[in-house]
């Protein structure tokens, strides 16, 4: 077996039995950051997944929430904070040189991504985010809006 086909295949049967079980048991990977989606949702490369899949997937970060930026704002303050949210990810891992982790947890409720976090030199983003007022903690219950 090719070493590509055997590290898709743990990385898909490791997904899909984390999920079976509903364990937030992470995987640590090096896989590279291809781009910012938003605050708290960024795409990394998975050259393991086979054609035709697209060999990129998105991680969402596991217990946040950041603004809506653009359109999906529900308010002009929502659209503001989402655009820096946005920023302050794409500043944190891509400015400098940086040692960059995917930390893995299970696939998202929605499918086509999975939950985790990024780890950015031993940081967790998710904790950065916290921190620096982007995002509020949320595990998948109503969200609260950022416009009141």
């Amino acid at each position: 077996m090719t070493k590509i086909l055997m590290y898709a295949t743990f990385f898909i049967v490791g997904l899909w039995t984390g999920a079976a079980h509903g364990a937030p048991e992470a995987e640590i990977y090096d896989f590279p950051i291809t781009r910012v989606i938003d605050g708290d949702t960024v795409a990394f490369e998975a050259l393991f997944l086979p054609p035709p899949l697209k060999q990129e997937l998105s991680i969402r970060v596991y217990g946040v929430d950041t603004p809506e930026k653009s359109w999906r704002g529900q308010c002009d303050y929502e659209k503001n904070l989402g655009q820096q949210a946005t920023d302050f990810t794409h500043d944190t891992l891509f400015h400098g040189d940086k040692d960059i982790k995917i930390m893995i947890m299970k696939w998202d409720k929605f499918g086509g991504r999975v939950l985790g976090d990024v780890i950015v030199d031993g940081k967790s983003l998710r904790d950065l985010l916290l921190l620096n007022g982007f995002a509020r903690e949320y595990y998948g219950d109503k969200k609260e809006s950022w416009c009141e």
